[in-house]
């Protein structure tokens, strides 16, 4: 397993990065979400987070959902199986803008579908109350003696 203390500024000439690394990459991805504004909007998230392992963050205001699931190509030694075939956005990743010394800080990060509707408690108006539409059920003629 390759050492995860080299600092990204210390990286000795003619080195890979990704020697060092565990993989961040391919361990997860997160897509851009819209901004919530209504109960639906966090109620959707909270559905998200209900599937297993995904969490929202926001960074720089963008919100996003992350699916934290591994490449199943990754390799034991946190490389890729599939190099040479590997798909065109894992091509255009640099390790220029990797995570490998990010701290994982956002603006916000919710890890339960918990968290994410007590945000939304907080920051919405109240939900307004479904009107019970009590519907007497019908009755069966079996049931009332006939």
């Amino acid at each position: 397993m390759p050492p995860t203390t080299m600092r990204r500024k210390n990286l000795p000439a003619g080195e890979v990065l990704c020697t060092y690394c565990t993989a961040r990459c391919c361990r997860y991805f997160a897509l851009p979400y819209e901004t919530p504004t209504t109960w639906k909007d966090f109620d959707n998230m909270r559905w998200f987070m209900l599937h297993g392992r995904v969490s929202i963050f926001v960074d720089n205001n963008t919100w996003y959902v992350a699916v934290h699931s591994d490449c199943q190509h990754l390799l034991a030694d946190h490389r890729c199986g599939i190099y040479q075939d590997r798909p065109e956005i894992c091509r255009e990743y640099t390790t220029a803008q990797c995570e490998y010394d990010n701290d994982f800080l956002y603006d916000r990060l919710f890890e339960t579908p918990e968290q994410i509707w007590e945000y939304a408690e907080a920051v919405l108006p109240p939900r307004k109350k479904k009107r019970s539409q009590k519907r007497a059920l019908p009755t069966l003629p079996i049931l009332n003696g006939v």
